[in-house]
C-alpha cells in the first residue's frame, strides 16, 4: 500500500475549528471536479483563496476519488521544480501530486490535440524505486543506489480550470498538479549508480516537433539542481516509497500546447544513451 502523510486534523478527544480548513474542497466539489475531469470539461478552481494546507486537504480527497476512475496510485510527481516555475506561481518550494495506473501510455501513443481542457506537454523523467532503503537516503548519491531504472517520460498535464479561474500554486496543488496522462519510454536499467547520477545531472533534454525541428532544450540540472533531488524533496514531505514506485521528477523544459508539436513530439535525452527518447503523436 502506498503511504503518504499529509497535514490533516486528528480527532484525539477534541475537534479543530472548521475554519482551519475553510478552503478545503467539499465532497460535492471534489465529485464535480472528478466528473468534469473524466468528461474533459472545464471546472471551477479548487481551494481558491486558500493556503497550501487547504490544498493538501483537497488533494487527498481528489486522490481518493480519482483512484476509482484511474486505478491505484503507482507513484508520485513533483511540480514547480525549477526556480522560474516557483516564482511564476508564487510558491517557495515544489508541490506534490500522484501518478495513477491508468494514466500511463506507451511510447508512440496517439492522442487528439484536445485531450484536455487546457492540454499541454512537457519533457519529464521517471525514476523507479528499487527498494525501500531509499527512504533512509539523505543525498542524491545515496538515493541513486536504490533506484533500479529511469524512463524517458513526456507528461501530458491539463490545466482543467475554466477561463478566468485562478491558476496559482494553491489551486494547482489542490487538483493534483494537473495530472492527466503521460507517455512512458523504455526503461533504462541503473547498472552503475555513480555513473547514472553523473549522467542525469549533465544530460540535456531536447524536444523536437514532427518536422524534426528543436522546439525546446534544457539540462537535467534545471530540476532542483539534479533530478534525484525531486525524489528527496518528496521524501522530506512524508512520502514513504515502496519498491516499484514511479517518481516523476518534474519539467525539464517548458510546458507547450500540442499544436506546437505539429503532429508529433519527441523528447531525446542527450547523454543518457543512444535510444533514450520518447514520442507522442497528436491528431
Amino acid at each position: 500500500m502506498k503511504k503518504i502523510f499529509l497535514a490533516a486534523p486528528l480527532a484525539i478527544g477534541f475537534s479543530l475549528p472548521s475554519s482551519l480548513f475553510a478552503a478545503c474542497a467539499t465532497d460535492e466539489e471534489v465529485a464535480a471536479f472528478v466528473e468534469a475531469h473524466q468528461s474533459v470539461q472545464p471546472t471551477p478552481a479548487l481551494s481558491a483563496g486558500g493556503t497550501m494546507e487547504d490544498a493538501a486537504c483537497t488533494a487527498a480527497k481528489v486522490r481518493a476519488a480519482m483512484e476509482e476512475k484511474l486505478g491505484p496510485v503507482i507513484g508520485y510527481k513533483a511540480g514547480f521544480t525549477s526556480k522560474p516555475a516557483m516564482e511564476a506561481f508564487g510558491v517557495s518550494e515544489p508541490v506534490m501530486g500522484v501518478l495513477y495506473r491508468d494514466m500511463m501510455l506507451e511510447d508512440g501513443a496517439t492522442l487528439p490535440e484536445s485531450f484536455g481542457v487546457r492540454p499541454l506537454f512537457e519533457a519529464d523523467l521517471i525514476l523507479v524505486v528499487g527498494d525501500a532503503a531509499i527512504n533512509d537516503a539523505e543525498t542524491a548519491a545515496e538515493a541513486m543506489a536504490h533506484i533500479s531504472a529511469v524512463h524517458p517520460f513526456i507528461e501530458l498535464p491539463d490545466g482543467m480550470y475554466a477561463e478566468g479561474e485562478p491558476m496559482t500554486g494553491v489551486t494547482i496543488a489542490a487538483n493534483g498538479v494537473g495530472a492527466r496522462m503521460g507517455v512512458l519510454g523504455a526503461a533504462i536499467p541503473v547498472e552503475d549508480p555513480a555513473a547514472m547520477l553523473e549522467t542525469l545531472g549533465s544530460m540535456v533534454v531536447t524536444m523536437e516537433n514532427a518536422a524534426g525541428e528543436e522546439i525546446a532544450s534544457a539540462p537535467g540540472s534545471v530540476v532542483l539542481g539534479h533530478p534525484v533531488n525531486s525524489l528527496l524533496w518528496l521524501r522530506s514531505k512524508g512520502v514513504e516509497f515502496q519498491p516499484g514506485d514511479l517518481v516523476s521528477v518534474g519539467s525539464i523544459g517548458p510546458l507547450m500546447p500540442p499544436a506546437k508539436a505539429g503532429g508529433k513530439a519527441t523528447a531525446t535525452y542527450v547523454g543518457l544513451g543512444d535510444d533514450a527518447s520518447v514520442s507522442v503523436n497528436f491528431e
